[in-house]
């Protein structure tokens, strides 16, 4: 049951993110001037729809996306433009036709590309700045709301042994007593201090059996209430860690027996704008690096290597790490852990939708922001050079590239689904 309605949460939060980015862009539209025909959500064939004013809004078949018809997308063709034949021509004036078609007598006024360049860039762009602004509001809330759930001070257990690897939970015959067990540390003891040092935090913990190396040192732990002094000897453990660019050093800590236990952290509301930074940059990244990852995910899906675990994910493994988190035989995390992970998990699809839409290229949004650009550089120039003032940018030439870049990017869609479907990526 908790599996279906963590899935069933994320559907949901996927149709009203993809409904509220169509809004940003709609809204705007409409105190433009434009006129806005449909607003649906999905695709294919109608389930449900109504007219309210000059716009129809209702909802598709397909919940794969969503779209707003703006009347008057294309301008004509320049004057004095010759002709043109080819596939991609008739492509190109079949779209200025359509355009040109759903002006109704006396509305030329309220077409899209008789908007001025700045009004252009903010009907595009309030599509992706509503995501921007959803997946704000979503970590507001499991920042302030929840806090994070950090280690804690507090020993959550205490290892009888210490075991050659950290995945490892039976102790072996030759595998030696763990320091912490040796000094008899007990799960729910609190550390105080180590050798003096004031504990506030499991960093403090980890960073002073670090400096120690392989010395005794002197903890004193609150056990419901009493304070206990105990000695133990850390084991000098080394691992290697890898930097966000790649290199990969070897640190040393030291090793006691022990596991911190977790607890929400209060974090205030100057801490989202960090967070917020922080899975930006993360998804520019993974944007940047796409079709690489492309390719990998195609190797895995068709081949027999393993699926990396931060690889790319399509709606159904989206879904599917959704209802494994929601469930509490997947994880160990409690009710308030999972809430947050949803919630975390959609406000990073939010991100990725914003990042995504940003992309230079039609039929994305970046890609009209990047014709109405072109637009104004163009009577900048003239202005300079004191030409005449240019018309609207012919964007419909670039419908045919519209075409090609959809192709593309229905074929990734279809290999993530199957990808996600045949070599799942698992949760840690």
């Amino acid at each position: 049951m908790q599996y279906t309605i963590g899935v069933v949460v994320m559907v949901v939060g996927i149709l009203l993110s993809i409904a509220l980015h169509e809004v940003g862009h709609m809204v705007p539209a409409k105190r433009f001037g434009v006129r806005v025909p449909q607003y649906f959500v999905g695709f294919g064939p109608t389930l449900w729809s109504r007219t309210k004013g000059e716009t129809e809004y209702g909802v598709k078949a397909i919940p794969l996306g969503g779209y707003v018809r703006l009347v008057g997308m294309y301008p004509p063709a320049p004057s004095g433009s010759k002709p043109r034949r080819g596939r991609v021509a008739e492509l190109v004036q079949s779209a200025r036709e359509v355009s040109a078609e759903e002006i109704r007598p006396g509305e030329d006024h309220r077409a899209f590309y008789r908007l001025s360049v700045p009004k252009k860039i903010v009907v595009m762009m309030g599509g992706p700045m509503m995501n921007l602004l959803i997946a704000a509001v979503l970590l507001t809330i499991t920042q302030v709301g929840f806090g994070a759930w950090v280690a804690t001070p507090t020993l959550s257990y205490v290892a009888p042994c210490l075991t050659p690897t950290s995945s490892s939970s039976t102790c072996a015959e030759t595998d030696p007593v763990s320091p912490a067990a040796q000094a008899g540390l007990q799960a729910g003891d609190r550390l105080v201090t180590i050798d003096g040092r004031t504990i506030a935090t499991w960093d403090d913990v980890t960073s002073a059996l670090t400096a120690a190396g392989s010395d005794p040192v002197s903890l004193v732990v609150d056990r419901g209430g009493r304070q206990i002094t105990a000695v133990v000897t850390p084991e000098v453990a080394t691992r290697q860690v890898q930097a966000a660019d790649g290199t990969i050093t070897t640190e040393t800590s030291g090793k006691i027996g022990i596991g911190a236990a977790y607890d929400w952290a209060p974090q205030t509301l100057a801490s989202v704008p960090g967070v917020l930074g922080e899975q930006l940059a993360a998804t520019a990244k993974v944007v940047v690096t796409l079709p690489v990852r492309v390719v990998d995910i195609a190797r895995s899906a068709f081949g027999s290597e393993e699926r990396d675990p931060s690889s790319v994910m399509g709606l159904v493994g989206v879904g599917r790490i959704a209802g494994e988190v929601a469930s509490s035989d997947a994880t160990g995390l409690p009710a308030e852990a999972r809430w947050v992970t949803l919630i975390t998990l959609l406000a990073s699809l939010n991100i990725a939708l914003f990042v995504f839409n940003l992309i230079p290229l039609p039929p994305l949004d970046g890609g009209h922001v990047a014709g109405a650009l072109y637009e104004g550089a163009r009577r900048q120039v003239a202005r300079i050079r004191r030409l005449p003032r240019p018309g609207p940018a012919d964007t419909a030439r670039l419908v045919p590239l519209a075409y090609g870049a959809f192709l593309v990017l229905t074929a990734m869609g279809a290999l993530l689904i199957y990808a996600d479907i045949v070599k799942p990526v698992q949760l840690g």
